[in-house]
C-alpha cells in the first residue's frame, strides 16, 4: 500500500513538472514578452509589393474591423522602418508587425495567442490574408 502511494505521488510530481516546463515566455513581434507556451509556431508572414504606409494602413483596418485596436508603436530598428499594432480579436491577443524590407517590399508578421498562452494559427492566417485582400481593393 505504501509503495502504491509512493508511485502515485511520483507520477503526480512528474506530471506537474512537465506542466511547469511547458509554460514559459514568448517574444511578441512588437518586441515584448508574454507568458505563453513556448516552442509553438504562432506567427504567419506575408510580403507585399507595396509601400510601408499602404500596408500599415491595411493592417490597422483589418484589426479594427475584426476586433479592437489597442496600441500602435514604432519599433526601433537600425536598418528598416518597423511599425507594430496590438489588438484583440475574438478574445485573442493579436500582434501585427509591418516592416519595410526596401522601398517597394513590405513584410507583415501576424502573431495570435489565446488568453491562456496557446496559439491560434487559423486566426493569424485569416488576418494576414485579410491584409492582402485589403491591399487588393
Amino acid at each position: 500500500m505504501v509503495a502504491y502511494r509512493y508511485m502515485k505521488m511520483k507520477f503526480l510530481l512528474a506530471v506537474l513538472g512537465t506542466a511547469l516546463l511547458a509554460v514559459g515566455c514568448v517574444s511578441t513581434v512588437d518586441g515584448h514578452k508574454k507568458a505563453a507556451t513556448p516552442f509553438l509556431k504562432d506567427k504567419v508572414m506575408g510580403q507585399y509589393e507595396r509601400p510601408m504606409d499602404q500596408v500599415y494602413d491595411a493592417a490597422k483596418t483589418v484589426v479594427t474591423r475584426n476586433g479592437q485596436l489597442l496600441t500602435e508603436s514604432n519599433i526601433h530598428s537600425s536598418t528598416n522602418r518597423v511599425e507594430a499594432i496590438v489588438g484583440r480579436v475574438n478574445q485573442r491577443d493579436v500582434w501585427v508587425r509591418v516592416e519595410a524590407l526596401d522601398p517597394k517590399i513590405t513584410q507583415v508578421t501576424v502573431q495570435v495567442r489565446t488568453r491562456a498562452g496557446g496559439r491560434d494559427l487559423d486566426l493569424a492566417h485569416e488576418l494576414e490574408k485579410e491584409v492582402a485582400l485589403e491591399l487588393a481593393k
